[in-house]
């Protein structure tokens, strides 16, 4: 007679192979049909709707037709991976890994572990006052809250989906890089009085977490998770923003944007993260008007200045954290950032 434990057993076992077979079928579909979308929307630009190829009409259904399933698709397969990491990394589990390292070793981990943990604006509060209370330095807490909304998947997947690894790797190795210095800045200027009083007064709660083994049939059911409410939340804004850019791709007559976006506009670069500041959006909706934008001329530096200040400096988050920042300390905050971002932008315009 079988035990009920090797029986339990035997069961996971069953299930997690089931996961495994269904997960691979679902890889295969997919990359069939990401083969066939350029084609496809070929065909249904061309010849179902015989929009001449030459025609800004054309130009801009064919971008839309052609751009939409194809990033969704990459979008739903980063994520599910995605989740799946961040089964190993939980907000009390970092919080845990950054305390009590060296500032400056802390700060290049708690950029590298900003890139795969959940963070959201609406994060940014509990997730502070829990850094601050477990003695992580505030200078590695920034570097963590700029990483985390600048470098996800949304924007690496986006990134590489339009412009390749290429591009995709700098701009993740330019975000680590202003996340990192942008930390170890704020962390030298030693800030901390400008963090609200009462953040301080608040004891540390004693942490009951316990690690915990999570089943791999866990984890795979974390990653659909994690596509049903991630791209669930950002599709409206992918949609809407490769619209933009079928517009500005269709229409915008070609060079124009090199006028006032270009190499040769000097303020171009430092205008883009002004402008960026103030503006709500994500990198689904921004990157494909960035794309766009990079088609009709403007320089490389000037709109990935122009992203980085839009999802790295968003107003929403700065609005978030004068709950627990004083003015002060976000003026830092967004000085700092808006320099790097600055000369980021200045740099690939001169390399590319």
């Amino acid at each position: 007679m079988i035990n009920e434990p090797t029986q339990n057993k035997a069961m996971a076992w069953a299930l997690l192979l089931k996961r495994l077979v269904a997960t691979s079928i679902l890889l295969t579909a997919w990359y069939m049909i990401y083969r066939s979308l350029l084609p496809a929307a070929d065909w249904f630009t061309y010849t179902l709707l015989q929009f001449p190829p030459s025609s800004h009409k054309g130009s801009a259904t064919s971008f839309f037709v052609f751009e939409t399933p194809k990033v969704l698709m990459l979008l739903v397969l980063i994520v599910f991976f995605v989740g799946i990491i961040r089964t190993f990394f939980s907000p009390e589990r970092t919080r845990r890994m950054l305390a009590g390292k060296n500032e400056s070793v802390g700060n290049v981990l708690a950029a590298l572990l900003g890139i795969v943990t959940p963070f959201c604006s609406c994060s940014a509060v509990p997730l502070f006052m829990g850094f601050v209370q477990a003695g992580v330095p505030l200078g590695v807490t920034f570097s963590f809250l700029i990483a985390a909304p600048m470098i996800n998947e949304v924007a690496l997947v986006l990134l590489f989906g339009m412009f390749g690894w290429k591009v995709a790797g700098l701009y993740v190795s330019t975000g680590l890089c202003i996340a990192i210095l942008a930390g170890w800045i704020i962390g030298r200027l030693k800030l901390e009085r400008y963090v609200e009083e009462w953040v301080y007064k608040i004891q540390a709660a004693q942490s009951n977490y316990k690690d915990e083994t999570i089943s791999w049939t866990d984890r795979i059911d974390a990653g659909k998770m994690a596509v049903r409410e991630i791209v669930g939340k950002v599709w409206p804004y992918v949609m809407a923003g490769i619209a933009v850019g079928a517009a500005i791709h269709g229409y915008v007559p070609e060079g124009l944007m090199a006028s006032f976006m270009g190499k040769s506009a000097w303020w171009a670069v430092p205008l883009s993260v002004v402008l960026g500041i103030p503006m709500y959006s994500n990198a689904a909706g921004i990157i494909p008007i960035v794309q766009a934008l990079l088609g009709k001329g403007a320089a490389l530096g000037t709109v990935l200045a122009f992203m980085m200040a839009v999802i790295g400096l968003s107003l929403p988050e700065m609005i978030i954290l004068r709950k627990v920042l004083k003015p002060q300390l976000i003026a830092a905050f967004i000085g700092v950032i808006g320099t790097g971002i600055v000369i980021v932008g200045y740099l690939f315009n001169f390399v590319f």
